[in-house]
């Protein structure tokens, strides 16, 4: 399909089939000065905020909750980060919408449970070595044939599905330039060209299709393949995607524009360029985040340079949390698990005279709220033909609102309902992947054959208020409230196996 076509095909969703509309909801102008007087990384003073302001989210790869010097980390300097965040906001009870990569990017950019899109498991290349395939399915099967292990890989489709509509695309309609440099991790645009971003709602895109350690990973700008097979060669990426990023902004400071800068790292295998290797207190993993850092400072300066700093919004997070390396911070667990140093991971949101600089907010949120918060800042109505489970979160970013608008957040292995949170209790009937101790049908097993030596290990109710780090399981003391929690799960598989996908 090619993007006239898509072009042609979005304009079909907003007119005829979603309803979106742009303008119902524009933004009025703030004052100069109204809140917070100067920007804390720039010299200008406040300016009006436009009616459609600028938005740029940085979306790196497999960084923790703690990784971050403003989120405590003592081994990686991140000043940058760090100045950003004493700009803005930083959220301490923020979530990915999953604990691997590609569903949390489709979270991300439909604003819908990764269920609804089918990206429900990782994207691998179409012509993943062989011996890759075989290992990864053998694996898979060998595991979830000795105690109910799941470590399914892949998803429902190949890629997202046309029928999306993409944050990018949403905000192209309403006369956004849109550019995404980085990992993309939908589909594998290599083998089938319907899935690049440029076909996907961004007239700009400079990048990789998939994670570093899945091959071949070609390097791409726009359609033109770069490089067959970044392999190894991998130190150069941080600057590279810094470097095209900055170009694109350049290049569109005479309209509103939506940059999606998704990082490579700190993605394993680690990598970073010379000027930044062996500087850090924490390894490699230290090394490639601090030349992350280097890059938000790039980006950040260069929108002072073009005057529009106080015009746009900026949101730095992570897409899950830390992988083989890296910090959970206080939190259980890591990626691939629905616990909490899984998927609670960083998020600082800056946009100096809208979010109060400096500021720490613990109201809940999860990725798929960006969505309807971006649209509504833009003025664009959200599509009337689907469901959006994500919540505009404006009011709590800039702290009109202390509470989530979230009455309950839930928490998916691949298309399994795994747990919930409301409030500061997190309910869990299992948890599927890479967990010690062993899984819900090994206990139940090890049970059967010789007592119950391991005791009762489901289900699972922590409080997140007295117990951030998940080690104490009160089930039997607030016996209640799990119920309540249980029939809240209930009542919502109810309704999604009514209609997983969402459509209206």
């Amino acid at each position: 399909m090619s993007k006239d076509q898509k072009k042609h095909l979005m304009t079909r969703r907003e007119m005829l089939r979603t309803g979106l509309t742009v303008g119902g909801a524009a933004m009025g102008m703030v004052a100069a000065g109204s809140m917070g007087g100067i920007s804390p990384w720039s010299s200008t003073a406040l300016a009006a905020v436009p009616s459609q302001p600028n938005v740029v989210i940085i979306y790196c790869d497999d960084l923790g909750y703690g990784d971050l010097g403003c989120y405590g980390s003592k081994a990686i300097a991140t000043p940058n980060i760090d100045r950003l965040a004493k700009s803005g906001v930083r959220m301490t009870d923020y979530y990915a919408c999953n604990a691997i990569c590609a569903p949390s990017r489709a979270g991300l950019l439909t604003g819908r449970y990764p269920l609804r899109s089918g990206v429900i498991g990782n994207i691998f290349p179409k012509d993943e070595p062989l011996k890759r395939v075989i290992s990864r399915e053998y694996l898979g099967s060998l595991f979830n044939s000795i105690g109910g292990l799941d470590i399914r890989e892949g998803g429902k489709v190949s890629g997202i599905p046309e029928k999306e509509l993409l944050l990018g695309e949403a905000l192209q309609g309403a006369g956004y330039k849109t550019g995404m440099v980085g990992k993309w991790h939908l589909g594998d645009y290599s083998i089938e060209p319907s899935y690049n971003p440029r076909q996907n709602g961004f007239d700009f895109y400079f990048g990789v299709p998939h994670s570093n350690d899945m091959l071949p990973c070609p390097l791409f700008r726009n359609e033109e393949m770069l490089e067959p097979n970044i392999g190894q060669d991998q130190a150069k990426l941080t600057g590279l995607y810094t470097d095209e990023a900055i170009n694109f902004l350049k290049e569109s400071k005479d309209s509103p524009f939506f940059l999606y800068f998704a990082h490579t790292f700190p993605h394993q295998p680690l990598h970073a360029s010379e000027k930044f290797t062996g500087k850090s207190k924490a390894g490699k993993f230290g090394d490639a985040v601090e030349e992350v850092d280097w890059s938000v400072g790039r980006i950040m300066e260069t929108l002072v340079e073009m005057g529009v700093e106080n015009e746009t919004l900026i949101i730095f997070t992570s897409d899950n949390g830390p992988w083989f390396e890296g910090s959970a911070g206080p939190h259980r667990g890591r990626k691939g698990q629905s616990y909490e140093g899984g998927v609670r991971v960083p998020m600082i949101a800056s946009w100096p005279g809208r979010i109060p600089a400096d500021t720490v907010r613990n109201g809940q949120m999860m990725n798929i709220d960006f969505y309807p918060t971006i649209l509504s800042l833009a003025g664009i109505d959200l599509p009337k033909d689907r469901i959006i489970d994500g919540r505009n979160v404006m009011n709590l970013l800039t702290g009109k609102e202390t509470a989530s608008p979230h009455e309950a957040l839930f928490f998916y292995h691949y298309d399994l309902l795994e747990g919930v949170r409301v409030d500061n209790w997190k309910y869990f009937r299992r948890v599927s992947r890479y967990t010690w101790p062993v899984p819900l049908d090994a206990v139940n097993l090890a049970n059967k054959l010789g007592g119950d030596q391991l005791g009762k290990r489901w289900p699972l109710l922590y409080n997140l208020e007295t117990d951030p780090g998940e080690s104490y399981n009160v089930i039997d003391t607030y016996p209640e409230i799990a119920k309540k929690l249980e029939s809240v799960m209930q009542k919502w598989e109810s309704e999604t196996e009514k209609n997983p996908n969402g459509w209206l």
